[in-house]
Parts: C-alpha cells; structure tokens; sequence
C-alpha cells in the first residue's frame, strides 16, 4: 500500500495543516479533513475515553479488589494490553486516512466484513450504535437532576414531596446510628431517582408512558451533540477544548472540597489499604483487565477515526502513551474525590463505607446526591457535581457519533463527502437515535436500559472485536510490517513489547478474561 504523506505535496511544499472544506477533488467530493493542530487531536481523544467510567467504575472496583493491591493486576493489563490495542488502532486510523471499517478493508479486506469474522470494522460500528442510543440517556438523567439543583432545598433531601411515600425516612445521625423506624424505610434519595425522575415500574412488561420531561433532556442532549459535531473536526476541534478540560477543574473542587471534610481520611484509606490477599482470586485479575477494555474506549472504532485525521508524520505513539497514562491517573485521581465524599457520608450516618459505596449510575444518583444533601450550600455542590458529570459523558458520546458518521462517510464518499451531506448525515443519525432511545425513557425504560448495557457494549464484544484486531495486525498483514509503517510515519520503531503483545499476550488475555460487569445501574429492592 502506498504511503500517505498528509501535510506536504510531492515536490515537498508544505501544504495547510487543515485543508479547506470546500476545496473539491477532481470526483467532485470535499476533501478529507484534518486536525487543526496536535492539542485537538489530543483533546477529543481525552475527551472520548476520559468519561463516566473513570468517576464511578473504577474506584469502586478497586476499594472491591483490595484497595491498593488492585494497581498489580491493573498496571500488568495497561502495559500489555490497553496501550497495544488502543495504539493499534490510533496508528491504524492515521496511517490509512480511513475511519473504522475502511481502515481495515484497505490493510486486509477480508477482515472488514467475512467468516469467521463478522467484519472487524462492521462489528465495532455496530456496537457504536447500539452505544451512541443508550449512553446518552444518562446524560438526560444527569441534565434532570443539574436542573432540579437550581433550587434552595433540593428535592431529594426530604420527605415533603408528593412524589414521597409513607416509608420514607430522612437518614440522619441519631446516637450513632441510623433514625431508621421500619424495615420498609426508604429514603427520600432513592425515592427522588424511583418516583421522580424515573417513576419505575414493576417490570419490562409494564413500561407505561414517557417521561415527557426526560425526553425533553434526551432532545436537549441531542440537540447539543449535534452542533457539538456537525462542522465535522471543525468543530469537534473546537469544542473539545472546553467539553474535555472543563471536567478536570471540577473534579479538582470536589476533590479540595472532598478531602477537607471529616470522615475523609477514613474513606481514602478504605479505597486504598491495600489486600495482597485478593489477588489470589481470580476474579480481580478479570475486573482488572475488563477495566481496561471499558475505559480505553477500544474496539469501538473511535481511535481509529480519531487517528484518521492526524497528519501522516504525526508522533502518535507518544501521544498514545501519555493519553493512556492519562486516562489511568485521571482514574486513580478521581477515586480520592470520591471516597473522601463516602467517607464523610459513612461518618455523617453512622454506617460502614461498604454499605454506601455503589458503583455505576447508583453513585452518580444515589449515593453523591444524599451526600450533597449533607455538604453546606448543597444546591451549589450538587450542580457543580452534575455538570461535570454531563461534559464527561458529552464528549464521550458526541465522538462515538463522530466515529459512526466517520466510517459512514469513507465508505461512501462520492454519497456523503459533498456540501451539506455530512450535516444531513449526522442529523439522521441523531435523529434515529433519539427515537430508539425514547423506549428507554418510558416508566420500565430503566430496564430496557440496563438490557442495552449489558449486552450491547459488553465485555464479551469488546474482547472478541480485540482478538481479531490483533490477529488480524499481527499474523494477517504482519506485525514488522506494520512496524515498518509506523517507523515511517514517527521516524522510529515503538517499543517492541507492543508488537510481542499482538501476537501473542492480547489475544491470549482477551480469551481467557470473562467479562465481568461492574457498572450496571443500581435499583434498589
């Protein structure tokens, strides 16, 4: 395959680094984009896999998994597999100029789309799009409860609501214990998420009406990501710089305003005594390496469009590395935030740590909102709290719809890459994906929901999509020589353990690795 050089003519003239949209090739369709410049690139990458996951997956698996002895198996499966796999597919993107199905048809076609194979390329587009309808209703939950914060008393601190049952209790500290009067006690918390915002029903087979005013917040989220990404890297560019980096400095005052409050130092040194013991169960080492598949956004074809719009000699395997290394710190960080906030809460009410650390969407909307109740000023904590929780998962979802229209686009080109198309083209998308997604919003869309979380992204489809990959790179089109592809786009050849582990320690992980599924949203009996 002939080398792209993107940035320069063939007579060595140097060319814009971001060509124009309207400049037309001799076809008559637009010429491809590119990045502005490295930090975008950087920025929506961050963006992408620095989500949800990171606040509320990861330190609760490793409070779970011993503390501080589940950086082991961690830092063993980040090394030897979540940096291969997600440089893979970055360098695969860059080198072909091609999204995330015609990336592979143009280093082994047989692999976009065949037996045994279901298509590398179209699998992972398929789970980008069951993705792209489900992720983004937490973001219209997280919008619900940002928008119900704007108030002096927050609505799920008591029990004065018509949305209220008689079991509910407020949960405050009596004589070191809970003021808890009746086994069927709830709290005004949980009654808020149940009754309130979800109105749940009793099972999948009752899902009763829409929740207009979630559905209202689905449209917004959709209305945002839209203009978030419908200029292409143009504006995907742009916008990253605020969606990506936002976060960070919220997370930042709540970790200062975390680790001050009493009970604090309690909840760090629960999510960090470290257990050598644990190790011993196998189940960690799963939870460690399923981990890295979920928070590295891989085998989604994301990187792989992402990287596809890096110019030809851009150093991508540094800027792998530092993202990854990223991703990873930005984990533990977040860990600290969120454990000091427990911390205070186990204090606050007199209960173990364990009994009010949750993981998944149930930290987000449960235990984080009783914990706000308690702060001074709740109302501001609990806004600054929401907000970073939407631009997290903004970006994330915005890109994963950046990487299906991506692969839409360069597989037909002379149909999409015209003036207007694209922006028609993500309109559609946005469009049939909302409407999917309203089954979600019903009374038993909580369900529905939990259904698409579990199978349609799951560890099981990630990990099968991995070994492929890395069959497909290592021992189809040929470990050195793709080496010799990146040695001509960086200048030098990667650190060979990275080619070891295509061909031999990746696949063998992804196959003996169960899924195990930690971030499933918490319902209360």
């Amino acid at each position: 395959m002939d080398n792209r050089v993107s940035g320069t003519t063939s007579n060595g003239e140097t060319k814009p680094v971001c060509p124009v949209m309207e400049k037309v090739e001799e076809d008559g369709t637009l010429e491809r984009e590119h990045w502005n410049n490295k930090m975008e690139f950087v920025l929506s990458v961050a963006g992408e896999i620095i989500g949800l996951g990171n606040v509320w997956r990861f330190p609760y698996l490793c409070y779970k998994n011993g503390g501080g002895a589940f950086f082991i198996p961690y830092l063993i499966f980040l090394f030897t597999c979540g940096i291969p796999v997600f440089f893979l597919e970055t360098a695969l993107g860059q080198y072909t100029n091609q999204g995330g199905v015609t990336a592979w048809r143009k280093i082994c076609p047989i692999f976009e789309a065949s037996v045994p194979s279901p298509g590398i390329g179209y699998a992972s587009q398929m789970i980008v799009s069951l993705l792209n309808v489900y992720y983004i209703v937490v973001l219209a939950w997280a919008l619900f409860y940002l928008f119900s914060s704007f108030t002096t008393d927050l609505p799920w601190g008591s029990c004065s609501h018509e949305w209220n049952t008689e079991n509910c209790v407020e949960f405050q500290k009596a004589n070191g214990s809970l003021n808890v009067t009746s086994e069927n006690a709830t709290s005004p918390v949980i009654e808020f998420w149940e009754r309130r915002v979800l109105k749940l029903s009793d099972g999948i087979q009752h899902l009763g009406s829409l929740r207009w005013e979630l559905v209202l917040c689905l449209l917004l989220a959709w209305i945002i990501c839209y203009f978030c990404i419908w200029k292409g890297v143009k504006s995907t560019g742009k916008v990253v710089y605020f969606t990506a980096t936002f976060p960070y400095l919220m997370l930042v005052v709540l970790l200062i305003r975390g680790v001050t409050l009493p009970g604090a130092a309690q909840g760090i040194q629960f999510y960090l005594y470290p257990n050598i013991t644990r190790l011993w169960d196998p189940q960690v080492w799963m939870d460690a390496g399923t981990q890295i598949f979920f928070s590295f956004a891989i085998c989604l074809g994301c990187l792989t469009a992402l990287g596809s719009y890096n110019k030809y000699h851009n150093n991508c395997y540094r800027d792998c590395i530092a993202l990854c290394i990223l991703n990873s710190s930005t984990s533990f960080v977040a860990g600290f935030a969120i454990f000091s906030i427990l911390g205070f809460m186990s204090q606050e009410q007199g209960v173990p740590i364990s009994e009010v650390a949750e993981s998944g969407p149930g930290l987000a909307f449960i235990a984080y909102p009783r914990a706000v109740v308690m702060l001074p000023f709740s109302p501001l904590w609990a806004c600054c709290f929401f907000f970073m929780v939407v631009l997290l998962g903004l970006d994330s979802q915005f890109v994963c719809v950046e990487s299906l229209v991506t692969a839409l686009v360069d597989m037909y080109p002379r149909v999409f890459r015209k003036k207007n198309r694209r922006e028609i083209l993500i309109l559609i998308v946005s469009v049939i994906s909302f409407f999917i997604g309203l089954i979600m919003l019903t009374e038993g869309g909580m369900y529905v929901f939990q259904l698409f979380d579990y199978y349609a992204a799951s560890g099981m489809c990630l990990l099968f999509v991995a070994i492929f990959e890395s069959l497909c790179v290592a021992w189809v089109y040929g470990a050195s020589r793709f080496y010799d592809n990146i040695e001509d786009m960086i200048g030098y050849k990667p650190w060979p353990l990275i080619k070891y582990c295509w061909l031999f320690f990746t696949p063998a992980v992804c196959l003996v690795t169960e899924p195990s599924r930690g971030d499933l949203p918490v319902l209360p009996d």
